[in-house]
């Protein structure tokens, strides 16, 4: 096939459209439609240094890496942007909800970025992946709620909606009162001015002063923004490897002392010992009044005679094992 020959400006709309027509047809080169480029320009034809890609119309466009999107799309910049105009043109009309989904998914990037940007200034604790979450929500709204005949960006007007929606989020599960929170930054305010100035720490009456209060109201305060500190049980309590988290150091009241149970099986395995080393008479006053809980009494009777007698050898048994842990110790 021999290549068209170069059509100059002033050629009608018809003739443009019947060479259109040819190359549609029969297929045109990459040269035919640098020479068509070039004449129109007034240049002389390039030399071919690019990849082309065929586009919807026919024609044969130059795709660069500029032009390319990262994610691997042919398409250009342009080509997306139009495409974005004519879906928020169809969503517009039509108000379907495959179309704000797709709308969605093309700016869902506008969340993470926004997320990112908000969670730099909130505590570790707070996971980003839960604004993301809560940013899609204003994303969708923002959406539902653009009047692109204004001509307004929807990508500013997108970012305000998504960071609304998450603040909204952390303040709905904040159980401290917003009032709380504003009287808590005015003091640290506060206290930093008032440091700054004396370069020393304030002392109460001085920072009550600052603030305009009395001491009484100050320590109502220090009690109410003591609730507004929060730390997370898996945060880590010292940098580098091996470092263990704050819930690995508090202690369990109702857990067992292994250290103790150590002692305490020991401390028994000797008690039993020097009671195995007693007379049968003083084992029995010890058995019977230790582990049976049997009166001195109730003793007496077992062994046939008196109470009296009974606390005698009952006071000599316990001096002969106090003799005998007291020389194992």
């Amino acid at each position: 096939m021999t290549e068209p020959t170069p059509v100059p400006d002033d050629v009608g709309g018809g003739s443009r459209t019947a060479i259109a027509r040819h190359q549609q047809e029969h297929g045109a080169t990459a040269g035919g439609d640098r020479a068509i480029r070039s004449a129109r320009s007034g240049t002389a034809p390039a030399t071919p240094s690019q990849p082309t890609q065929a586009t919807p119309g026919g024609y044969r466009s130059r795709v660069t890496r500029r032009d390319a999107p990262s994610s691997g799309d042919p398409r250009s910049a342009d080509e997306v942007e139009a495409g974005i105009v004519a879906l928020w043109r169809s969503y517009g009309g039509a108000r379907q909800q495959a179309l704000r989904d797709r709308l969605v998914l093309h700016y869902a990037p506008l969340v993470k970025y926004v997320a990112g940007r908000v969670g730099t200034g909130l505590p570790a604790h707070v996971d980003v992946a839960d604004l993301v979450q809560s940013g899609i929500f204003g994303l969708v709204d923002a959406i539902e709620k653009f009047e692109p005949e204004r001509g307004l960006k929807f990508e500013t007007y997108a970012m305000q909606r998504i960071r609304g929606a998450i603040l909204d989020d952390l303040r709905a599960q904040d159980w401290v009162p917003r009032s709380v929170r504003s009287r808590a930054r005015d003091l640290e305010r506060a206290q930093e001015r008032l440091e700054a100035r004396l370069q020393r720490t304030a002392s109460d009456g001085e920072l009550a002063e600052e603030l305009g209060i009395g001491i009484s109201e100050l320590r109502d305060l220090f009690a109410q923004v003591q609730l507004t500190s929060v730390v997370a049980l898996d945060e880590l309590i010292a940098a580098g490897r091996g470092s263990a988290s704050l819930a690995e150091t508090l202690p369990d009241e109702r857990a067992e002392d292994p250290v103790a149970n150590l002692i305490d099986g020991d401390s028994r395995r000797q008690l039993a010992a020097a009671i195995a080393q007693l007379t049968e008479r003083d084992r029995i006053v010890v058995t019977l009044y230790y582990f049976e809980n049997l009166t001195l009494a109730e003793i007496g009777r077992v062994l046939g005679v008196t109470e009296s007698r009974v606390c005698q050898l009952h006071t000599r048994a316990v001096l002969r094992l106090r003799t005998r842990l007291t020389g194992q110790s």
